[in-house]
């Protein structure tokens, strides 16, 4: 059997990346990272604080520094959820290059402002147009996870057991693959 690299989730806000990952790592028997938590334990602070004391970019110095922790430190051995925005960064998408085997999980804008319409604790979304700044965010974005991920898994209107599922099997069946081909 294949050893399974580490595996990290990308995608937009309200994608699942958290809740999928658990799922994930749960079938596998991989520890789980959520690197926005990570981040708020290094920091002592919520996501929140962190934007509103040293801004978008102080934030980003950050996570990278948290995703090349992990990274490094639990090869082989971990599922990570990262933030929306871990692609902004060219060294992060290095990192993302590098280490692991990247799940883009795909959702719409549509997707992403149901799921995310209620939530309080999104900085970026703190806006009098929720909507527009998720496209935006979006036609950024998306071009930078295609770029890193080695599958793309959509989550629209799908539970998050059945996205996890999918995940798991593109997953092996990727693997598989990789044994033929070598």
């Amino acid at each position: 059997m294949t050893k399974v690299p580490n595996i990290i989730l990308v995608g937009p806000m309200g994608a699942g990346k958290t809740t999928i990952g658990r799922l994930i790592s749960q079938s596998m028997g991989k520890e789980f990272y959520d690197l926005d938590k990570v981040i708020e334990d290094n920091a002592g602070a919520d996501i929140s604080w962190i934007f509103e004391k040293e801004g978008e970019d102080g934030f980003r110095r950050r996570e990278t520094q948290a995703l090349a922790d992990i990274v490094q430190s639990k090869t082989q051995d971990c599922v990570l959820a990262t933030g929306g925005g871990i692609v902004m960064r060219e060294e992060n998408r290095d990192i993302l290059h590098e280490n692991a085997l990247v799940v883009y999980l795909y959702a719409s804008v549509a997707q992403q402002l149901y799921r995310t319409s209620k939530s309080t604790h999104r900085p970026l979304l703190q806006t009098g147009d929720p909507r527009a700044t998720l496209k935006k965010l979006f036609e950024v974005r998306d071009p930078l996870y295609k770029e890193v991920a080695t599958l793309v898994i959509e989550t629209d209107a799908r539970h998050p057991r059945s996205v996890a599922n999918k995940v798991l099997a593109a997953i092996k069946r990727h693997l598989n693959t990789e044994i033929i081909v070598s």
